[in-house]
């Protein structure tokens, strides 16, 4: 097929370009290299299919985007394009969040909505569930977020919907629970915490670390967005892990792996949900979801290619 990520050069969006190549498709992706984090690090993102036969890099934003002709021909569209992190999108960035979630997801739909795709695929959040009234929490459980960033992820679900049910776009919003694998965007924690146990430096932990998350590891979360737009599903899906542990257990096991980390104790911040979890039931049925990369295993897989970056940069000096 030939398809279309937007967000390509992300953590998530690099892994679903190798899977696409791997498998045989065309695939354009689609990146505008935000500085939220170094943009050097999306460039090694890419380095596994730049220069790839069947892949195309476009440096462009959404917004001002030539997207009719960038969709022409297209199969599908895997729109992972956004603004992340909880913590920032308070106060004075809440317009970047409404710019790069709301209004980038709405000129893609309008482009989308007559160029004849088989499925738009968006990445949702967990964090539209805020703290769920129960768990494992099901897609049916009114959504409530506690954070601006949860916020604009399910305005852009409710987008998708509507130009689903009003122009029969065939469009699918998977929420993702707490993805984490290599190449992890470095502000997120795992990735911080693998970084401090190799080094034996310091990891900063929001919170008692008693909260829980539904961890769940990129590979299985590509292969779900994959699977979601080969299959007739349409609507709305949790992809989980279904690895439900606290922070504290993890800082163990990553101590295991990598060495011990020295923990740092903060306060719970503004928009940080206390747990997760969840039910899978939807993505199972609708397009055979089903997690295979246990936490230590993806971890292990963490630590691997941590390591391997380190001794990189070593040679490199």
């Amino acid at each position: 097929m030939r398809c279309v990520v937007t967000g390509a050069a992300g953590f998530v969006g690099s892994h679903l370009c190798e899977l696409l190549l791997a498998r045989g498709d065309d695939v354009v992706g689609i990146d505008c290299f935000t500085d939220y984090y170094d943009p050097r690090c999306k460039e090694t993102n890419l380095a596994q299919v730049l220069g790839h036969e069947r892949f195309d890099l476009v440096r462009a934003d959404l917004l001002n985007a030539p997207l009719a002709g960038l969709l022409d021909g297209a199969d599908v569209v895997y729109h992972l394009a956004g603004q992340p992190g909880v913590r920032p999108s308070w106060g004075s960035e809440f317009g970047t969040y409404v710019s790069h979630n709301i209004l980038a997801t709405q000129v893609l739909l309008e482009a989308a909505r007559t160029s004849g795709l088989r499925k738009l695929v968006y990445a949702s959040s967990s964090s539209v569930y805020g703290d769920a009234e129960c768990y494992p929490t099901a897609e049916t459980l009114r959504p409530r977020p506690i954070s601006p960033y949860g916020v604009t992820k399910l305005a852009g679900e409710h987008l998708c919907e509507l130009y689903r049910k009003a122009f029969g776009l065939p469009t699918v919003s998977l929420r993702l629970f707490t993805v984490y694998g290599p190449r992890q965007r470095p502000d997120m924690a795992f990735s911080r915490l693998v970084a401090a146990g190799l080094r034996g430096s310091v990891f900063q932990l929001y919170g008692d670390g008693l909260q829980t998350r539904d961890f769940t590891y990129v590979g299985d979360v590509v292969q779900a967005m994959s699977s979601a737009a080969r299959s007739e599903f349409t609507g709305v899906a949790n992809i989980g892990g279904g690895s439900r542990i606290s922070m504290n257990d993890v800082i163990e096991i990553v101590s295991e792996l990598a060495g011990q980390p020295v923990i740092r104790r903060l306060p719970v911040q503004d928009g940080d949900v206390r747990d997760t979890a969840a039910d899978i039931t939807t993505a199972a049925e609708g397009f055979g979801y089903a997690p295979r990369v246990g936490l230590r295993e993806g971890l292990a897989e963490m630590v691997a290619a941590e390591r391997l970056a380190g001794q990189a940069v070593r040679l490199s000096a």
